[in-house]
């Protein structure tokens, strides 16, 4: 990037090559209007980079390889245009890794297929190095054809940075790993049992409780996301013992609803902490959960998510407005947020074949 110029909003969208996609594209963000411009792909550059994510720095993207052999990537973002990819994709030491985070220096990859959560060093420059360390998860769950073993599906960070949290599908428990004072492999705190047969897919931190200090003794909200049963569990983490309770479970569509079966999959905060929004599969839709009426949140609407199969919800930096990966109709819908009640008002949509995630990097100087 030249001197004294600044890189304009961006948006990368992650999808299926396996079933079309195009890899990652880059996409411009109009910040007025909330439009994208798709600037250019990685085409085969990456098999199915299906979730993405940017180092906390900025700088570099990241990708995993959702296919049987298991593999992550890295992109450099350092100049304007396209992300240059850093080495070859690396092997997590597992199967079907579906979602990826950077803390503690390392990248920690969820594998849903094995089972497993890998951790994997960051060179200076941001690159994986091929020295994976991997952490085994065992147990099953109640449904039968989709928890005869475990499936770790996402690795989050805590606010504190002392702790990861990997919610796993097949056992019905999110997984607590021990960040501190490692500096390699994965060292398991506990494992916290939800009801059996929700599901846990994703999670996210209270978004008022970033930014607190690492021992900060105040408990945190988490709201867990369950594929299986169309609920949000609410949890309560506390940050110094690394103790997570479950508070109390909401459904994210109308309990009178009929259709197709529907599978939960990604869950948005917004940046005040008044509301939560869930992506429907089946159902297609956005609930908005409203977290100030009660205890527990509250579902308020759900509204039609723009397409097929919502895959990933997003949000840019500055909220204000939504995006969902709709995955099986091939686009990615924005969305204007009313502020006062949280609800979502269709804005346009932008053709991305089997698009199933959404990542946004904010201006740079």
């Amino acid at each position: 990037m030249a001197e004294g110029t600044q890189r304009r909003a961006r948006a990368y969208i992650g999808s299926f090559t396996s079933a079309g996609g195009r890899g990652i594209t880059t996409a411009a963000l109009d910040t007025a209007t909330g439009a994208l411009t798709p600037l250019h792909h990685t085409e085969g550059a990456v098999t199915d980079p299906s979730f993405l994510a940017l180092a906390p720095a900025g700088g570099t993207l990241y990708a995993v390889s959702e296919s049987d052999q298991g593999g992550a990537a890295a992109f450099s973002l350092r100049h304007e245009e396209p992300p240059e990819l850093l080495g070859d994709t690396v092997s997590v030491d597992a199967a079907g890794p579906t979602h990826l985070s950077v803390a503690d220096g390392r990248l920690f990859t969820a594998n849903y297929t094995s089972g497993s959560v890998t951790a994997l060093p960051l060179d200076a420059d941001g690159g994986l190095e091929p020295a994976p360390a991997t952490h085994q998860h065992h147990g099953s769950g109640p449904v039968a054809d989709r928890q005869e073993g475990p499936h770790a599906h996402a690795v989050v960070p805590d606010p504190s940075g002392q702790w990861l949290l990997v919610t796993d599908l097949g056992t019905d428990s999110v997984w607590i790993y021990d960040l501190r004072g490692t500096s390699s492999g994965l060292h398991l705190h506990r494992e916290v049992p939800l009801r059996a047969g929700t599901g846990p897919r994703h999670l996210a931190f209270a978004a008022e409780s970033r930014g607190r200090a690492a021992a900060s003794p105040e408990a945190e909200r988490v709201y867990v996301v369950n594929e299986l049963d169309s609920t949000v569990t609410t949890c309560r983490w506390h940050s110094r013992t690394g103790e997570l309770e479950s508070l109390g479970e909401t459904r994210v569509v109308s309990s009178g609803r009929t259709g197709p079966a529907n599978y939960p999959s990604a869950l948005v905060l917004s940046p005040d902490g008044r509301f939560a929004w869930v992506a429907n599969r089946g159902d297609d839709s956005i609930a908005v959960l409203d977290l100030t009426a009660d205890e527990l949140p509250v579902l308020t609407a759900t509204v039609p998510c723009g397409g097929h199969w919502p895959r990933d919800l997003a949000a840019p930096p500055a909220g204000g407005r939504l995006y969902a990966a709709n995955e099986r109709s091939g686009e990615v819908t924005w969305f204007d947020v009313d502020r006062e009640t949280g609800m979502p008002h269709r804005g346009g949509s932008l053709p991305a074949p089997a698009a199933s995630c959404v990542v946004f990097d904010a201006p740079l100087g």
